[in-house]
Parts: structure tokens; sequence; C-alpha cells
């Protein structure tokens, strides 16, 4: 219960600091909202699809790969590089808060932020007539290994390679946009050449994309989606690991300085 306790704690803090800078919030909300708009319309127009169908098409893409991608993973990173530049770790080694507990925090705080995101694409979608056709639960399960991936590997980035925040934005853009064209994001993978398509199934943003674009398009259940269900539960399971080890060997470093 004290882990949890002072996990929720350090959950709040973040979102309450999220809410007072309301710029920043209302940034959040409307890049989903113009990145779906925009995907739908294309797809629709591109595709000769009915409106309702480029939306139900464009929202899957829209939250894992471009919504989740930068307020999960972007987020992650820039709140671990800002925490250390404004030594807030070091005050927090001083309190009784426990590295497990802080770590938790910022999983929660992201996965808030998340599902708010996801609630905002398929609310917007839903005035366009279009539906979630398969498992809400499945579709949810989906979500938030894509959720919990990003932040993994947000810590991974945050702690090895990131010093400053300058180097946030710098540093998920060369990982990241070839990674979400490839993932499928911005265009259906269909436009892709043979190689690229053969190289986008190590890309784990193109096996969210897919699963959770199965789910809710065609209602597919998980034995329909297993190939992608499989590789996405192994990466999540990694880069929990990998954002862990990440965690403890920056928590080493910064309490010997």
């Amino acid at each position: 219960m004290k882990f949890w306790r002072e996990a929720i704690a350090i959950t709040q803090r973040i979102l309450i600091e999220l809410l007072r800078r309301r710029r920043s919030l209302i940034f959040w909300i409307i890049f989903p909202i113009s990145i779906l708009l925009i995907n739908g319309y294309v797809l629709a127009e591109s595709m000769q699809l009915s409106i309702e169908e480029g939306f139900a098409y464009a929202a899957p893409s829209t939250l894992v790969g471009a919504a989740l991608f930068f307020s999960c993973l972007g987020g992650s990173v820039a709140t671990v590089v800002s925490e250390r530049e404004q030594q807030t770790l070091k005050r927090l080694f001083i309190s009784p808060l426990s590295g497990t507990s802080y770590f938790l925090g910022i999983f929660l705080a992201h996965s808030c932020i998340g599902f708010g995101q996801t609630l905002i694409i398929y609310t917007i979608a839903a005035f366009w007539g279009t539906t979630f056709k398969g498992s809400v639960f499945l579709g949810a399960i989906i979500i938030l290994m894509s959720i919990v991936a990003y932040v993994g590997l947000g810590f991974i980035l945050g702690t090895q390679l990131a010093r400053r925040t300058e180097d946030v934005n710098s540093l998920v853009a060369a990982f990241g946009v070839p990674l979400l064209i490839l993932g499928g994001a911005f265009f259906p993978i269909r436009f892709l050449p043979e190689t690229l398509l053969e190289l986008a199934k190590i890309n784990p943003i193109y096996h969210m994309n897919q699963a959770l674009l199965a789910v809710s398009t065609q209602g597919d259940n998980v034995q329909d989606i297993a190939s992608h269900f499989q590789f996405l539960s192994g990466f999540t399971l990694m880069m929990i690991l990998g954002g862990w080890f990440s965690y403890r060997r920056m928590v080493m470093l910064e309490k010997r300085l």
C-alpha cells in the first residue's frame, strides 16, 4: 500500500503540473484532433471511402502512431530529463520516497494522459459515425500495452541518451519519425514498397497500429491478431525491464553526484 500511495502522489504531482501549464494542455488536446481530422479526410479521399470509413481507419493510427507516441514516449523523456536538470530527483532521494514508487508514478501519469487522448480521439471520430466494432476490452489492452511500451522506451532514451531538455526534440525525432512512417501512422502501409514493408514488420508501431486497426474496424479477436499481439506483448515486457534497469542505473549515478 505504501508504494501505491507514493506512486499516486507522484502521478497527481505530474498531472497537476500539466493542468497548471494550460497552454501545453491545450496543445496536447489540439494535436490529436488535428492529426485525426487530416488523416480521416485524406484516407477518405485517397482510398475512395466514405467519411465514416475514413475516420474509422484514421482513429487507431492517429492514436497509437501519433498521439500516444508523442505524449507517452516524448512526455516521459521530457519528464525524466527536466527533473534531472532541475535537481528534483536529488530532492526526492532525500525524502522517504522509494524509487519504485517514482517509477510507477510516471507510468500512471502518462497512462492517464494516454487514455485521455484515447477518449478525445474516439469521441471526435464518433461525430462522423465511427464505431468501435471489436472488443473494447481487447482494444484497451492493446492501448495499455502501447502506453507502457512507449513510457518504458522513454525511460531508456531519457536516462541513457538525453542530458538536457534541448536534446528531447532531436532525440524523439531521430528515433521516432522513421518508425512512425514505417508503422503506418501517417498513411496506410499498403503504400510502402515490399522491401520497406518487410522492414516494418520488426517495427513495434506497425504491430500496435495493425492490432488496434483490426480490432476496431474489423472486430477481430485475439486469435486473429495473434502475431501482432505476441510481438507487442514481448516488446512491452522488454521495455518494462529495460526502462526499469535504465532508471536504476540513473538513480545510482545521481546519488554519486
